[in-house]
């Protein structure tokens, strides 16, 4: 799929993967929506991009604001990409501490909400607007990235919710290929390992790889290196159903 005259929404456009990504897809040609909550970095983002970029604030707890952005991507052009990538860093929690205090639900629900609903969120809201657009040539009326992490496989201590949330991401992944298959929008799930994102901003590389043992290449990833994965995903239009690891073979 070409996006040429379509659009794209990067939700968490402003970050570390999201930033890389949405730099792409407008090489690619594509009107592409900034969606984040951070609103300062955003706006920055789509200014120095021009008038192919836009930015949405963006909140993924709410239908309210998943209905503005995709609407605001739809007045661009057909609706034909999204990619949902938003991130942050959750709290760390063993399920019971030294001092004997169980893991908070709260906590664990806020995460599965921002992760995992959140994802749910845009997923059915991209694709209800991608079955609107008229078919290309091939068949095909939208393509949807989902963005889990190698902890849904070997989650860390103190990574129950996140690794609960991105399970789950890998878990509707296939079925939601099959249910959109009718209409023509592929869905696809990168999980990257250990990347260099300004979550890492305080720690070298060497540093990161005391931590982790990445075999090969022996570095951390690169957010440019998941931007071009997504490209490639939605280029291609056999890519469907499934989850790729962008980790380097890395094994917790």
């Amino acid at each position: 799929m070409q996006l040429s005259q379509g659009s794209a929404i990067v939700v968490g456009g402003a970050g570390g993967f999201g930033s890389a990504t949405v730099r792409r897809l407008i090489n690619a040609g594509g009107y592409v929506v900034v969606a984040d909550f951070d609103e300062e970095r955003g706006t920055e983002l789509a200014e120095k991009l021009g008038e192919r970029a836009i930015f949405v604030k963006t909140d993924v707890t709410s239908d309210e604001s998943i209905d503005n952005l995709v609407a605001r991507a739809v007045e661009l052009a057909p609706l034909r990409a999204a990619v949902i990538v938003h991130g942050g860093k959750p709290a760390a929690h063993r399920l019971v501490n030294r001092d004997g205090e169980t893991y908070p639900v709260s906590t664990f629900s806020r995460t599965l909400d921002v992760f995992l609903t959140g994802t749910f969120r845009v997923l059915s809201k991209a694709a209800q607007a991608m079955a609107k657009n008229e078919p290309l040539e091939s068949g095909q009326r939208g393509v949807i990235i989902t963005t889990a992490s190698i902890a849904a496989y070997e989650g860390r201590t103190g990574q129950t919710d996140y690794s609960a949330a991105k399970g789950g991401i890998i878990g509707m992944n296939l079925t939601a290929a099959r249910d959109l298959a009718p209409v023509g929008v592929r869905v696809m799930c990168i999980s990257p390992g250990v990347v260099k994102t300004p979550l890492w901003r305080n720690s070298t590389e060497e540093q990161m790889m005391q931590r982790f043992p990445i075999p090969n290449p022996k570095r951390p990833g690169y957010p440019d290196e998941y931007a071009a994965l997504a490209e490639h995903i939605i280029a291609n239009d056999y890519l469907n159903g499934e989850v790729i690891r962008l980790d380097a073979a890395l094994r917790m």
